[in-house]
């Protein structure tokens, strides 16, 4: 799993580098897959001519290795004559847009077999505007069963040749995200559009509270390409860790520390369908049902980082986001309040928590990220510090709040992220530290997460670039937030309560985070 020194990481199914181009176009320099490549250099070697007609056009057509032109005809122009002289204008799309070729017919009710040919269909994925994608469709028209039989034979072998993209894939879907309106999204965007592309699906509908982590321990997964999770964040988290502790195991690893992760075996697709959607946010840079389910059915694939997350020599889970302090308390209200709507849930947590705002006593150390540019630019300044990096920092005091990120968290409270400047794949992650300050002052802060204002601009919060992060609390119990400690306790005694992905973790003592 972990490219790097420190750190692992999750493959997901996403707008990565582009998926891998059929034997022919291998050794094409990149250069020529960019947005404005020009018709000529797009050529290749020509496979197919022939004549359809395209948008009530008579057009000629070529299909290349890696390319499909077209140009219409246009009448012989009279020499000197220059009212003739038009521009014709040639058009093409480049084959690894195309994710999927089926014949068209027209039925009719007395009809018998297969209907009248008209032509050939191709499914495209085109690229829009703020990282959306969008599906659309082009229609070569053309009579001949024999000659579009030729076309479609040679459209299918190609389209074979990417040889990433997902032919089986495993489902799973959290009814209860958003307003139970997972399924409906699943049914009604995502399964139409998979089946398009002639992906078949397992589809497994949970039931309760760490289904998927049961299900991925003992389901057999051979017979799939990856494995997509239909819901918000929580089941996101709950798939991608059921995954990789998969992984753990299928490679001898001792679940109960984990020192160096091994990759998971297989990507991890985002359909957003929850609430907030930060993962799938940060991996798509929108939170847009198509444009998931196009990544996904194109094959990207994007590494993403993760952590792991242990207590006194003891492995917890895998994360991608934490938050100790005021996010922790402000989930485990929430959690004693479930029977309220997700948004008025989180809306009354917050309030409450800064209503008793305070802070906690810890001490926070850290080892700050070094990235493989700067050890280089050390081994060539001769400086002691290229053979180790082990510089451990503390930091100690009186804290309102503890971020630990190894993502963006973008999402739609926070257009610019909870960790701006965090990738999702350089093996770092951001920590945040909000010292204690007034309730006013610390508003301020939390209202600049969704402005274009730096958030990070207050005295009272520092920010770092880590690969370790070690957390603990001086205290010996956990603040209650709640009057009648007996019924509404916010952490179990001497527990405190940590948000994992959005999930309330609540832990006793330090938490190594790495």
């Amino acid at each position: 799993m972990p490219r790097g020194r420190r750190g692992g990481r999750v493959s997901a199914l996403e707008g990565g580098p582009e998926e891998e181009a059929p034997p022919a176009a291998a050794a094409v320099p990149s250069a020529l897959w960019a947005s404005q490549l020009q018709p000529e250099a797009a050529a290749g070697q020509i496979l197919l001519r022939g004549i359809f007609e395209i948008g009530r056009s008579s057009c000629d057509v070529v299909l290349s290795e890696r390319a499909l032109r077209w140009r219409p005809i246009q009448p012989e122009r009279p020499a000197g004559d220059s009212k003739y002289d038009v521009l014709c204008k040639e058009e093409f799309i480049e084959l690894k847009d195309i994710f999927s070729v089926k014949l068209k017919r027209r039925y009719s009710v007395k009809q018998q077999g297969s209907g009248t040919l008209l032509g050939i269909t191709l499914f495209i994925c085109l690229k829009k505007e703020q990282n959306k994608l969008k599906d659309s469709t082009l229609d070569l028209i053309n009579l001949s069963e024999d000659h579009c039989d030729v076309w479609f034979k040679q459209f299918k072998k190609l389209l074979a040749g990417f040889s990433n993209r997902p032919k089986s894939l495993k489902i799973i879907l959290n009814p209860q995200s958003h307003k139970k309106e997972a399924t409906q999204v699943y049914y009604e965007k995502v399964e139409p559009l998979l089946r398009t592309a002639g992906i078949k699906t397992d589809v497994t509908i949970t039931e309760y509270e760490g289904h998927a982590l049961s299900l991925l321990k003992e389901c057999e997964l051979q017979e799939f390409d990856g494995v997509v999770c239909v819901g918000g964040d929580g089941s996101a988290s709950e798939i991608a860790h059921a995954l990789l502790l998969r992984a753990q195991k299928n490679a001898g690893k001792e679940t109960d520390l984990i020192l160096t992760p091994v990759r998971a075996e297989l990507p991890l697709g985002l359909i957003p369908a929850g609430s907030t959607n930060v993962l799938a946010h940060s991996l798509h840079g929108i939170p847009h049902v198509v444009t998931a389910t196009l990544h996904i059915i194109m094959g990207h694939i994007q590494p993403v980082d993760v952590c792991t997350f242990s207590t006194t020599g003891k492995f917890l889970r895998f994360g991608f986001s934490a938050m100790f302090g005021f996010g922790g308390r402000t989930l485990a209200l929430a959690e004693k309040h479930r029977w309220m709507s997700p948004n008025q849930r989180r809306d009354f947590a917050i309030i409450k928590a800064l209503a008793k705002l305070q802070p906690e006593d810890c001490e926070i150390s850290f080892l700050p990220f070094i990235s493989s540019q700067d050890l280089q630019e050390r081994k060539v300044e001769g400086s002691p510090k290229s053979v180790s990096n082990d510089q451990w920092q503390t930091i100690q005091g009186q804290i309102l709040n503890v971020s630990i990120m190894a993502i963006p968290c973008l999402c739609s409270v926070a257009p610019r992220g909870l960790a701006p400047n965090t990738r999702l794949n350089n093996g770092s992650m951001a920590l945040i530290i909000a010292r204690n300050t007034s309730r006013p002052e610390f508003i301020k802060h939390l209202k600049r997460y969704a402005s274009v204002k730096n958030q990070f601009n207050f005295p009272f919060v520092e920010t770092y670039t880590v690969e370790e992060v070690k957390v603990r609390p001086r205290t010996n119990s956990a603040p209650n937030l709640e009057e009648d400690a007996g019924r509404h306790a916010a952490a179990s005694e001497n527990n405190f309560p940590w948000n994992v992905d959005g999930d309330l973790v609540e832990v006793a003592s330090e938490v190594h985070v790495k």
